[in-house]
Formats: C-alpha cells, structure tokens, sequence
C-alpha cells in the first residue's frame, strides 16, 4: 500500500508499513469500499493526528479508542471533530476540566483540536478507522498493532514526551511506554459515563509545568 502520510512518520514507521499485518488491513479496508461500505474518517484524513504533529514535533500525546462513528464528526484527531460540529460530551468534560485547572475561558473554543496538534500535541487514535454508525467495528482489522507500534516508536525515539492516558483501554498501553524517559499521566476516561472521575486530575498544567521544566513551550490549550 503506498500510505499516504507525513514523510517523517513514513521514514520512522516504513518497516510496519512493509509488514504483513499491514498489506491485510489495507486490503480489507478497499474491500469495504469497493462494497460501498461508509468509512470514517475520510481517506485523506485516516493520517490527519501524523501529517497535523510530525514525528519530532511530538511532545504531548492524547490517546483515543476509536473514531466517532456519525456523519461529520471524525476527522482523524482524537477527542477532535470539525468546526461548527457540536462538542460531544468527553470533549465537554475535557474543556471544563482546562478550565478548572488552568483558568482559561473555553467557552469560545469549537470541537476542533487542530489547533493544539499544530503545537505539538499528537491526538491518536488506537483505531484509526470506523464503519458508519458501528462503533469499534475496525477493532479486529490490525489498527491497534500499528498504532502500538507508533506509540513505542516515540516512547524509543523521543525523550520528554507527556503521555495522557485517559480511562482503562488508554492506561493499558502503558506498558509501551518507557517511563524513565517520558512522564506519563492517568486518569479516569472524560466520558461522563465515568461518573466525573476524570474532574480534578490536573493533567493540563502537569503537563504544561513538565514541558517548561525541560525547556519546551507549554501547550495553549485554549487554541
């Protein structure tokens, strides 16, 4: 499959682009096309979080489950949909959660991320596609072994990055992670199927302190 994606994510992850796993997911995913099967996000956004964050402009990593399953939402950034979309309820919980923590007025931010990927904030899903109106239906077709790969890749190539593990399927990965080298930061899932657990967790201003103590600018969580 010739990916489409940015060229210095291409360069790092190229040997699980060559891998079998690969070749299948790709093949199942035209299959479903050719049947006239409604895949989110759109193709040229599949690899929107990598072409938005390259590979050494990473310094803060947001990991996703699955991409929104509804028309119009999904645009290949986790927690993210489009401008003018109305805010789901985890990015809800996200922005009023920046607010208690940092102060920042949120009220007059859209649904769109692309703002804090453009500063180093890369917004992964571990399932980088979804069939319409079923949720996780791509979560056998290999997604999650390359996104496990992506996550290592930064974890063994990169040093200072802020991982942010959101509810118990995020906190699985932390076993990727070499936390020697990289702060890493849990917390309940934002859903407010979570029951407000995730309130208080301050990982906005952990995460902006982290950053200026090595010398990094911190996020404006506000853009």
């Amino acid at each position: 499959m010739n990916v489409i994606i940015e060229p210095s994510w291409k360069e790092v992850l190229q040997s699980e682009f060559d891998k079998e796993y690969f070749g299948r997911l790709a093949a199942a995913l035209h299959r479903e096309k050719d049947m006239g099967v409604t895949i989110y996000p759109p193709g040229r956004l599949i690899f929107n979080a990598f072409s938005l964050t390259p590979f050494n402009a990473v310094k803060v990593v947001i990991l996703g489950q699955d991409p929104y399953h509804n028309p119009g939402q999904a645009e290949g950034l986790s927690f993210s949909v489009p401008h003018g979309v109305p805010l789901p309820p985890s990015l809800k919980n996200i922005y009023k959660e920046i607010h208690d923590d940092l102060g920042l007025d949120m009220s007059r931010k859209d649904g769109s991320l692309e703002g804090w990927a453009r500063q180093g904030v890369f917004l992964l899903n571990a399932i980088l596609t979804v069939r319409a109106g079923a949720a996780a239906s791509h979560s056998r077709l290999g997604w999650q072994e390359f996104t496990d790969a992506v996550i290592k890749t930064i974890s063994d190539r990169r040093d200072g990055v802020v991982f942010l593990l959101w509810g118990n399927f995020a906190r699985s990965k932390k076993a990727l992670i070499d936390t020697s080298r990289h702060l890493v930061l849990e917390a309940a899932h934002p859903s407010p199927l979570a029951g407000g657990a995730f309130f208080g967790c301050r990982h906005f201003s952990m995460t902006n302190n982290y950053l200026s103590n090595n010398n990094l600018q911190p996020i404006d969580w506000s853009k």
